[in-house]
């Protein structure tokens, strides 16, 4: 009888035994978060563990490390707008992940959890350059408990922290620059700051007339003819932070929310996608897109830079704004700096510097 004997150089098996060995190191600075549902998350220090906040509902949860042993940790912070949280469990002992470093498109990606059955991994694909804001498709098709795994590449750098609760059938992670950053703000103060501007915006659509050099929806600049006008139903245009537009009870409230409070939400009748703001004011035509100004809030950062009602924001750190909510992910992580807004003022485009308030 023949047998069939495998070749010397089995491509095949080479790639499986080193996809093995990636996931085997890579598994041992991911651990059992076990919460109300158990989830994973990533070793991010000596004693520190970054998972995902939506399960955590208590100051304290058990954790349970990849040889077997469980232990107390604290929640030293959570970030409502990344779903992120930072536990505290004593010297754990574990490798901490780092950030991956030149991760390539077409690279296969390695999505690693422990759930209370044992280590799991699903295959992924880097299909896209990782976002500068917002998640990134993970390629890999979720599974039960990988909700704070890490998403690592075939270095065993980290690409970024999973979430399966973002999207139904589809498995999300947080990019591992920005993970990784919430995690160094989260141990050291508890928090993350949000970047605060103190404007109420409503999107403005320019028609293919209008005599002003301003951003097309693909960023490009265009020559036109005609004055811009308000796409949005009246007094429903999506605020800076969040919240209802035009006036409101309580917006200007005590401690200063209403429309400038936290929040990703647009209100009764809006809400987000993954390709942008999807809320009522939003103009999905294809056109010139920008933010006119309708609200400032007295002693804000936007008042001390001299912007004044009626302003169109075209563009902040020379990135086109053509939604709200991009404007919201353009501020929330950049408190206390310097950014250059580029206006539409009077006829002419402007240049405003403004630094950023906290909230």
């Amino acid at each position: 009888m023949t047998r069939n004997t495998p070749p010397e150089n089995n491509t095949f098996s080479d790639l499986s035994e080193a996809l093995s060995s990636a996931v085997a190191q890579t598994s041992q600075s991911v651990v059992t978060v076990l919460a109300a549902r158990s989830i994973s998350g990533v070793v991010t220090g000596p004693d520190e563990i970054l998972t995902v906040a939506h399960v955590l509902h208590g100051d304290e949860v058990q954790v349970r490390l990849p040889d077997g042993r469980e232990l107390s940790a604290q929640v030293v912070g959570r970030d409502p707008a990344s779903d992120l949280a930072l536990l505290r469990a004593g010297n754990l002992g574990l490798p901490a992940v780092s950030a991956s470093q030149g991760a390539q498109v077409g690279e296969l990606l390695s999505v690693v959890g422990r759930t209370p059955r044992g280590l799991q991994a699903a295959l992924g694909f880097m299909g896209a350059s990782l976002p500068q804001r917002g998640l990134m498709p993970t390629g890999a098709a979720p599974f039960r408990g990988v909700s704070g795994g890490g998403v690592f590449d075939a270095r065993g750098g980290l690409i970024g922290v999973a979430n399966a609760g973002m999207s139904r059938g589809e498995l999300l992670a947080v990019p591992a620059e920005r993970a990784l950053k919430i995690a160094g703000l989260l141990s050291r103060d508890g928090r993350v700051p949000r970047g605060y501007l103190g404007i109420g915006t409503q999107p403005v659509h320019f028609p293919s007339d209008a005599p002003h050099n301003v951003p097309d929806a693909d960023g490009e600049q265009t020559q036109n003819q005609a004055q811009p006008h308000q796409s949005g139903p009246r007094g429903h245009g999506p605020q800076e932070r969040g919240g209802r537009g035009g006036p409101q009870r309580g917006e200007f409230g005590p401690r200063g929310r209403g429309s400038w409070g936290e929040g990703d939400w647009s209100g009764p009748r809006g809400g987000w996608n993954r390709e942008g703001w999807a809320g009522r004011g939003a103009d999905p035509r294809r056109g010139k897109i920008g933010l006119t100004v309708v609200q400032i809030e007295d002693g804000s950062p936007a008042q001390s830079a001299g912007i004044l009602l009626g302003d169109v924001l075209l563009s902040i750190a020379n990135t086109p704004i053509r939604h709200p909510g991009q404007l919201l992910e353009a501020v929330r992580g950049h408190a206390g700096e310097h950014l250059t807004l580029g206006l539409l003022r009077g006829g002419s485009e402007q240049a405003v510097t403004v630094t950023l308030g906290e909230r």
